[in-house]
């Protein structure tokens, strides 16, 4: 299926690892233009390189922390010279574990603007383009969290359900223009914040990781913890001309691990 994106701006954060370096390189291979978003420059040169020699495509950069109230009008400005920004992709990594009476107020501010002020921002302000054009697609990875909250995630079951509702407000406002905004649910997908979230679980509890991780992937009907790459090809999905009808939807990824119908 071609999937209309060869040529098409993409921004997609949190490019460095796990879901997000997926989701660029999924998106280079369909032609593309990418601005990478992570925290770390060196690390995000050093994926503008892999994705080039992969793909092609060159993609361009841009550091910033979604924890710093600036991040939105660094990231907006470095999309700049791309003339605009046709896909958004919306990714950023977990606030840390935490029982949800043991937080504290500035671990919530923290969790907020990473979750939801800096992405929520950032869209805003990329949004007029969008409809001036006709044409825009939003995408936020957030969490399965967001339908069955994850015990010990109080910061980020919170913070991405902000945004799964800003996303469902705002995607009302902007459909007839031609621009959808839709969630990603992940559910357990081979990524480094899944492994140190095994890993922090068996050390609070004294087993293997291997104990915590077979115990996890018992609970998936699929019988295993996802790919990446199966996660990505559901963003491109989301972000292609085919999905145009597909807008307001928050949308698992997660080998049938939700129970409930919504």
């Amino acid at each position: 299926m071609d999937l209309g994106l060869n040529g098409r701006r993409a921004l997609v954060g949190g490019a460095t690892s796990g879901l997000g370096l997926a989701i660029a390189h999924a998106l280079a291979a369909e032609g593309a233009e990418l601005l990478l978003w992570s925290r770390d420059e060196e690390r995000l040169a050093g994926t503008a390189a892999e994705i080039a020699q992969a793909t092609g495509v060159r993609p361009h950069i841009v550091a910033a922390d979604a924890t710093d109230p600036g991040a939105a009008d660094r990231v907006a400005a470095a999309a700049g010279p791309l003339g605009g920004v046709d896909v958004l992709v919306l990714n950023a990594g977990g606030p840390p574990a935490v029982p949800p009476d043991a937080t504290s107020p500035d671990a919530w501010r923290s969790a907020f603007q990473m979750l939801a002020v800096t992405p929520i921002e950032l869209a805003t302000r990329l949004l007029p383009g969008m409809r001036e054009r006709g044409f825009g697609r939003i995408v936020a990875v957030l969490s399965s969290g967001v339908r069955e909250p994850i015990p010990a995630l109080a910061y980020s079951n919170a913070g991405r359900s902000a945004l799964a509702a800003w996303l469902k407000t705002v995607s009302r406002e902007v459909a007839a223009d031609g621009v959808t905004v839709n969630g990603v649910l992940p559910g357990r997908i081979a990524t480094p914040r899944v492994a140190a979230l095994d890993e922090g679980a068996a050390a609070r509890e004294g087993v293997p990781v291997a104990e915590v991780s077979a115990r996890s992937q018992a609970t998936i009907p699929a019988g295993r913890y996802g790919r990446p790459e199966e996660f990505a090809a559901v963003v491109a999905f989301l972000a292609s001309t085919a999905a145009s009808y597909v807008t307001g939807s928050t949308v698992a990824c997660d080998g049938g691990m939700l129970r409930g119908l919504q």
